[in-house]
C-alpha cells in the first residue's frame, strides 16, 4: 500500500523534434513511487484525495497508471505544476500546492489507507507536496497503528514528519543527505558525519536506514553495519525521481519476501535507471533486473550500537 495523501497534476511541455509537446501526468512523490513498484510487477493499492477542477483531471490519469485506486473526495482542490522542458532542463512555470485536508478528510483518508496497508505486507507512507498540507501527527499514528499490527512501514520523508514517524519505530528510512543538512540533523556531507547519523536514526526508530548522496554512492545501515551502494553510473536524462524509485525498489522486493540487501540493490538499480529516463518513476523491469548484478554493498565500517540517551541527542543538537 501507498499512502499518497495530496497527488499532483503535472504538465511539461517538451520539445523533441521540430514540434512541442504536451504531456499530462499525475505526480507527486507517491504517485511515483507506486509507478515503479507497479513496473517491478508487484501489485500496488494507491491511498489519495482527489478533488476541485485539477482532481477532475488528476483521477482518469492515475485509473490508468497500472495501480488500484483507492480515493478520498475532498471539497478543496488537488495541486499541480507546469515545467517547460523544451530546452532540455527543466524549468518552473508555475506550482500551485493545493489546499490543506481538513479535519473530516483527513479522518476518511485515514481509515482508507489503514485498512488498506493491514491487508499489505508493506506500507509506504509518501510526503504530502508540501509539509503543511498534512499534519506528522497523521503519519506518527499512522506508522504505529500500521507496525503494532505487522505490517513492515517504509519512509521517505524529512522535517517534522520523519520526526513523527520515528517515533513509532519504522522497518525502513530513507532520506537525502541534502534534506539531513537542510534540517540540521547533519553538520556537513561527510561520510563519516553521515554515518554517524545512520546510527542517529536508527537508535530513533528506523530498523534499516539509507542516505542517498547525489553523485556519491549511497549508504545504508543494515543489521548494524554500514555499506557504501555502488552502482554503474549512468548517464542522466533527467536527476529527478531517483530517490522515489529507490525507495520504491526497496519495498517492492520485501513485499514479496526479499531480504533487504537485495531490497536496497534492488533500488538503487531502480534509481540509477530512473534517471536515464525523462517520465519519474519509470523504468523497465527486465532493465532493472540487469542492474541489479551490478551493484554492490561494500562496508564502510561499523561501530557497536551504543543506546543513545534523550541527554545525548539533546546534546548533539546543541553542539551543531
Amino acid at each position: 500500500m501507498v499512502f499518497a495523501p495530496t497527488p499532483l497534476l503535472t504538465v511539461t511541455v517538451d520539445q523533441p523534434g521540430d514540434e512541442p509537446e504536451l504531456h499530462l501526468h499525475p505526480g507527486g512523490q507517491g504517485v511515483w513511487q507506486a509507478r515503479m513498484i507497479s513496473s517491478l510487477g508487484v501489485p500496488v493499492v494507491l491511498c489519495a484525495s482527489i478533488g476541485g477542477e485539477i482532481g477532475q483531471v488528476l483521477e482518469p490519469l492515475l485509473s490508468s497508471e497500472g495501480v488500484d485506486l483507492r480515493t478520498v473526495r475532498r471539497h478543496s482542490t488537488n495541486g499541480g505544476y507546469v515545467h517547460d522542458r523544451r530546452d532540455g532542463v527543466r524549468h518552473e512555470v508555475v506550482d500551485v500546492p493545493g489546499h490543506a485536508l481538513t479535519r473530516h478528510e483527513l479522518d476518511e483518508l485515514y481509515n482508507l489507507a489503514l485498512g488498506e496497508g493491514l491487508r499489505a505486507p508493506v506500507s509506504v507512507l509518501s510526503g504530502p507536496n508540501q509539509p503543511s498540507l498534512v499534519p506528522p501527527e497523521v503519519y506518527r499514528r499512522f506508522a504505529a497503528d500500521l507496525g503494532d499490527n505487522g505490517s513492515r512501514v517504509v519512509v521517505d520523508l524529512s522535517g517534522e514528519h520523519l520526526t513523527a514517524v520515528l517515533d513509532s519505530g519504522v522497518f525502513f528510512c530513507k532520506i537525502s543527505h541534502e534534506e539531513l543538512l537542510r534540517d540540521g540533523l547533519a553538520r556537513d556531507d561527510s561520510t563519516e558525519e553521515l554515518t554517524g547519523v545512520l546510527y542517529d536514526l536508527h537508535h530513533a526508530g528506523a530498523q534499516t536506514v539509507l542516505v542517498s548522496r547525489a553523485d556519491e554512492p549511497a549508504l545504508a545501515l543494515v543489521d548494524g553495519e554500514v555499506f557504501e551502494v555502488e552502482m554503474p553510473r549512468l548517464q542522466a536524462a533527467d536527476p529527478r525521481g531517483a530517490g522515489d524509485s529507490m525507495t520504491a525498489g526497496v519495498a517492492a522486493v520485501v513485499a514479496v519476501g526479499g531480504d533487504i540487501r537485495t531490497a536496497i540493490r534492488t533500488g538503487a538499480a531502480a534509481g540509477a535507471l530512473n534517471v536515464t529516463r525523462h517520465g519519474l518513476g519509470t523504468g523497465r523491469l527486465d532493465s532493472i533486473t540487469g542492474l541489479v548484478d551490478r551493484v554492490r554493498l561494500v562496508p564502510a565500517g561499523s561501530r557497536p550500537q551504543e543506546r543513545t540517551t534523550p541527554d545525548d541527542l539533546a546534546h548533539r543538537v546543541v553542539e551543531r
